[in-house]
């Protein structure tokens, strides 16, 4: 499905993303590598253990980037001019692997763009689950949306 324009995203509309993903150790390992972040606590299974969650915790960041990333094809994909920020970034809850994330997105606003008048800006709030229901993560996202065309 291609992303909607700016007349379609109204505030309180609430989208539940149809594609999930279960989080693998290759995606954590690989990322958290990629990233250069050397915490035990995402790499190294013997620290882990010792902690009080017992096993490795799925890097935040990479929650983070699969919450925003399982939004697009619904929302943003070919609708998008520009992501202007992501604030409001919590976990309330830890990924680990094997977790299946699924998505729900609420839009908070929608206003035309003062500068661009061909574009409108909205604000998403992605709020990510695990599949016992358990909330993981929660984000605002601003992005710069095309408006329909004529």
């Amino acid at each position: 499905m291609a992303g909607l324009y700016f007349e379609d995203l109204k505030a309180g509309m609430v989208v539940e993303h149809a594609t999930r993903r279960t989080v693998t150790e290759t995606d954590n390992v690989l990322f958290t590598a990629m990233t250069m972040n050397t915490a035990p606590l995402h790499l190294d299974h013997d620290y882990a253990a010792g902690t009080e969650f017992g096993r490795p915790l799925v890097n935040s960041m990479f929650t983070l980037a699969l919450v925003v990333g399982l939004s697009v094809a619904e929302l943003t994909q070919g609708t998008i001019v520009a992501q202007l920020g992501i604030g409001d970034v919590r976990f309330p809850a830890p990924v680990f692997v094997g977790d299946t994330v699924r998505v729900q997105t609420e839009i908070v606003e929608a206003r035309p763009s003062e500068s661009r008048p061909a574009n409108g800006v909205v604000v998403f709030e992605h709020r990510a689950y695990n599949q016992r229901d358990e909330l993981v993560c929660v984000c605002r996202r601003t992005g710069l949306m095309h408006r329909r065309p004529a």
